[in-house]
This record gives structure tokens, sequence and C-alpha cells, in this order.
């Protein structure tokens, strides 16, 4: 993981995934050549085949959600916790690690996410500014990216407080739909479920600015320490 503090150099740059277009050298040409041999493009492997499950699972859990189906709905969830436990061990234990693989499965987190806040808003259980707050943040991440790729560079590492919050709101929703199931546990559930929801919140827009910072710091760089080569030719 890296370090966001201080400032940013070339080789702070290539650990965190953001590089100029067209600039490359033989450190970065071995680290992308060694990449290709660990993650492939394959699309059906095993592992993505389970985070396709899991997000045709979004939708039907969403729809128990909003009919009330709490019970059915954590079932749901659960099954989809399995399946992205077991996608992880297949992807490293069998080499099956792929580009989509990495794209695929935080999504379908977020979108778990994203159907349990709409699902219990739209019942009234947490309110909308709940919702507004942690989907504001993605949309704030999302403009981050265009902004980064603008001034020729990838995207930045998921950094530690990104994963805590997004950890903290996956199981926030489920443990507040748990007082719902079973109403005789509220008792527990619904302040612990509320804790780790306004945490996780909160944890989420903290990373955000960090991310904000360091995508300052990296469009700041001067893009002449690197010479800029074509992407289409040669010298």
């Amino acid at each position: 993981m890296p370090h966001f503090g201080g400032g940013t150099d070339g080789r702070a740059l290539r650990s965190m995934g953001a590089r100029p277009r067209g600039a490359r050298s033989v450190d970065s040409d071995t680290v992308e050549a060694t990449e290709r041999n660990v993650v492939s493009s394959r699309i059906f492997t095993i592992p993505n085949c389970l985070s396709f499950l899991r997000l045709a699972l979004v939708p039907v859990f969403l729809g128990l959600i909003v009919a009330g189906e709490d019970f059915l709905a954590l079932l749901t969830l659960i099954f989809s916790s399995l399946t992205d436990y077991l996608d992880g061990i297949i992807a490293r234990r069998f080499n099956q690690m792929s580009r989509l693989g990495q794209l695929l499965d935080p999504a379908a987190d977020r979108l778990f996410i994203f159907a349990a806040l709409i699902g219990l808003a739209s019942r009234e259980i947490v309110p909308w500014w709940i919702v507004a707050i942690i989907v504001g943040r993605d949309v704030f991440l999302l403009i981050l990216g265009i902004v980064l790729a603008n001034n020729g560079f990838g995207p930045l590492p998921v950094h530690r407080l990104g994963k805590v919050s997004t950890f903290c709101l996956f199981y926030a929703l489920p443990i507040l739909m748990i007082a719902e199931a079973f109403p005789s546990v509220a008792f527990v559930t619904v302040p612990l479920g509320w804790a780790f929801t306004l945490w996780g919140a909160f944890l989420y827009w903290w990373a955000g600015l960090i991310y904000f910072s360091e995508t300052v710091r990296v469009v700041m760089i001067p893009l002449a320490d690197a010479p800029r080569v074509s992407d289409t030719l040669d010298g």
C-alpha cells in the first residue's frame, strides 16, 4: 500500500499505477510484462462466472428488500458473499486472476451496497440523505478518475481507508436488515447497524478526500519530465 504523505516521485507513480501516457522505461516494461504473466485478459474463467452470478443476484436482492422479504434477502446476500470468497480462492489457487475480475469484484460489492441502500430507503428504514452521501462520494471519485485520464494517468490504487469503509457499509446495511427480519434482536442490531453505517459513511468520504489530494498532486507533476511518445507510431 503506497504512502500518501509527502511528495510523489517517479517510483511512487509507478507503484500507484499512475503514469503519463507514452512514458516508458525498462523498469515499467518489466513490471508490465510480469503483470501480464499473472493477471490475464480472459473473460470466461470460473471466478469471473461467479462474479457474473453475483451481479445477476443484485436485482433479485433489491426486489426482495423492497418487497419486505428480509430473510430471503439476507440468504441471497450470504450466498453472494460465499461466491465472493470462493472466486478469490479459485483465482489465486488456480492462477485465474484477470483484469475483468479485478473490475467485477468491487463493482458487485458496490452494487449490493447501493441495492441495500435504495431498498431500505424506499421502506424508510434509512433516510435518503444517507443514500445521497454514499452515492455522491462515488460520483465524486468518478469525476476524479476522468480528471486523471484526461491528464494521461491511470487510476490511483485503493487506499486502506477505502477498503475499511466499504467493509463497514457492506455489513452495516445487512445488520439493519436483521432487525427487520428478527425484531427480537433489534435492540442490538439497530444501534450496531447504525454505528457501522455512520462510521462507514464518514470513512468513505475521508478516503475520497485522500484520493482528491493525490489526484491534485499527480496532475501537477510536469509531463515534460517524461518524453511524450506517440501511442501509434514508434520514434
